[in-house]
């Protein structure tokens, strides 16, 4: 039951843009940090934070009023010149904003938010009483023995500092004693805890996105559209029913026997012009759900801070191409991989300052993010110019896991050696920590890539750094697909993994190692048919091949005919969606097209389950 009975609809006001004000003002405050000095930049932070709590001041959200009066009085401080731009200083704002952040958490659910951690009032009290800000915890060790227990003497020495030195001894000998294996040792980031916290106590920093995985984001259900483009829908719907009037009056002359040249032709007119005012407010529609990426990205600066702080590092994230628009649902499913990606660039891309003044770099490292449209696809490429990836390294760690066999690992090239990063268990690092080690973050990455008919590469070069490069479709609303035929069906594929179509001629396939092949373009590629793939028998010879080149793979899929280039509309198939399909859509005559999931077909090709679920399916 909410909490704001008759403020409902108030409340979510005051989220939505209160949110874009919290947001701003993180981005301001990364600024901030390189720019100190810049006033005009302080005032814009504190009218940012003002504005949030008059407006919990109405809701009466006393939690959150009491910690944005604090932090309005800290930015106060900092615009008259009574206290200094320092890290530590930052780091108490930026656990003041992530704190409001969770108050929105809660208010977005229609109730009250708790009190602001006591630790990170008494931190702003501390500072606005001149105190300086206490100095960062160290990482403390956690053991982990094989049953998956902790070592407790190991905890309350790292929970209870002055217990530490006096029952060291104690404590060896009790691990020494224990009849148990040490399975791993991994490193957390933990703030000793002493029995009397001092007045100016920072409580302990919240690592961003810790871990492997980050919880789930409840998706937005609200968009803003620029008004001019709501115009254009209304001027189009308007032209359409103009339109319709006129092939209504038309329908009625040939009723009444005018079947004339001249009406005919009106009618021709009539559907042409319809045609066109049709694909018009579609592209109208689709544009009031783009929204820019600027408002996905805005979130990734605090984020590389956070983590470089962290781990000791000094990274700088610089954003370009803000103004990229991509479908709305579409930048909802694209946060997870991209913090994965920005956090493997902080983390595993770039080294450390001394490391880096050892090669001859600077101390403070270079992490780009861009977007861009080429086309009907977006690229979006995240840089870093640090230590880069080996692929002979990348091969050996492969092995060493179990992920691939030696003599796979040594028919593999450099492109296909960095690709191994995506495997699942794979990792380059030896130990876990709270930030990685596991081997599950590249392999979601790309899994949820793929699930947006996207396509993930890397180039890399040691000692210089990595590029990945992802590349999407502007829309999920509308695919863009290459219908085929085999054994007398219309199937569809996703015409972004088509490179081109080859006829198949008598003695173009041949035979390497048992398995069919076609030369094109002195590359030997495998051919897979369709009717193998779907687990049916062929009717027919492959006529033609298309050239399909996915994340992994480029192969020959061989056809009997195909029927052209198509835009279609994805149909989810609600609880009979088989393997290898991803949807269904309607041909121009109104018989169903599978649009077939090629990844998913792939892994179970010459299933003969797939092939009696499809039969079953098209005979519904």
């Amino acid at each position: 039951m909410s909490e704001f009975g008759g403020m409902d609809e108030l409340l979510q006001d005051f989220l939505m843009e209160s949110s874009e004000l919290l947001s701003d003002v993180d981005n301001k405050l990364m600024d901030l940090e390189k720019r100190p000095h810049d006033h005009a930049l302080l005032n814009d932070i504190f009218r940012g934070f003002h504005t949030i709590k008059g407006g919990a001041g109405f809701l009466n959200v006393t939690a959150m009023v009491n910690l944005c009066h604090r932090t309005e009085n800290l930015f106060d401080k900092l615009r008259n010149g009574e206290l200094q731009i320092s890290s530590g200083l930052m780091d108490v704002i930026l656990d003041a904003t992530g704190s409001v952040r969770d108050m929105f958490g809660a208010l977005s659910q229609a109730r009250q938010p708790a009190d602001a951690d006591p630790a990170l009032i008494a931190a702003l009290d501390a500072m606005l009483a001149g105190e300086p800000p206490a100095a960062p915890a160290q990482p403390a060790v956690q053991v982990l023995v094989a049953d998956d227990t902790p070592d407790w003497n190991a905890l309350y020495q790292a929970v209870v500092p002055q217990a530490a030195a006096s029952s060291a001894a104690p404590a060896q000998q009790a691990v020494a004693a224990a009849p148990v294996v040490i399975a791993e040792v991994v490193t957390a980031q933990a703030a000793p805890v002493p029995v009397e916290a001092p007045k100016a106590a920072k409580p302990a920093p919240k690592p961003s996105g810790g871990g492997n995985s980050s919880p789930p984001s409840t998706q937005e259900n609200t968009i803003r559209i620029d008004t001019v483009r709501l115009d254009m829908v209304l001027n189009l719907s308007g032209e359409i029913g103009l339109t319709k009037n006129r092939l209504t009056t038309l329908r009625t002359e040939i009723l009444q026997g005018n079947t004339g040249q001249n009406t005919l032709r009106s009618l021709d007119e009539a559907i042409g012009q319809l045609d066109l005012l049709v694909g018009d407010l579609q592209n109208a529609v689709m544009s009031t759900r783009m929204q820019p990426v600027g408002r996905l990205f805005q979130k990734y600066p605090r984020l590389a801070r956070d983590l470089a702080r962290q781990l000791g590092k000094e990274v700088e994230l610089v954003i370009s191409g803000e103004e990229t628009e991509l479908d709305k649902t579409m930048i909802e499913d694209l946060n997870d991989p991209l913090v994965h990606l920005v956090r493997n660039a902080v983390d595993h891309g770039i080294e450390q300052p001394a490391d880096r003044i050892a090669v001859g770099k600077k101390p403070q490292a270079l992490v780009q993010l861009t977007a861009e449209q080429v086309g009907d696809h977006i690229l979006i490429e995240i840089t870093d110019d640090g230590r880069g990836m080996n692929a002979d390294a990348l091969r050996r760690k492969a092995i060493e896991k179990g992920l691939i066999d030696a003599e796979t690992a040594n028919s593999l090239d450099e492109k296909q050696c960095l690709q191994l990063i995506f495997l699942p268990g794979f990792s380059t690092k030896d130990q876990i920590s709270s930030v990685s080690g596991r081997g599950v973050g590249m392999d979601v990455v790309r899994t949820n890539i793929q699930k947006l008919n996207g396509r993930i590469d890397i180039n890399s070069i040691p000692g210089e750094g990595t590029r990945i490069s992802v590349s999407l479709p502007l829309t999920l609303a509308i695919l863009p697909v290459l219908v085929v035929r085999a054994c007398n069906q219309a199937f569809a594929v996703p015409l972004a993994m088509v490179r081109e179509i080859i006829p198949i001629e008598s003695g173009s396939i041949q035979e390497v190692s048992g398995r069919p092949t076609i030369v094109v373009r002195d590359e030997i590629l495998p051919v897979r048919t369709l009717s193998s793939l779907l687990g049916w028998e062929a009717t027919q010879k492959p006529g033609f091949g298309v050239l399909m080149q996915s994340a992994e793979r480029s192969f020959i899929l061989a056809i009997d005919s195909f029927v052209g280039r198509d835009d279609v509309v994805i149909k989810p198939l609600q609880n009979i969606r088989p393997k290898g399909v991803a949807g269904a859509t309607l041909s121009g005559d109104g018989s169903v097209v599978l649009v077939l999931d090629m990844e998913d077909l792939l892994n179970g090709e010459g299933n003969s389950l797939i092939g009696n679920r499809l039969h079953e399916l098209i005979s519904l």
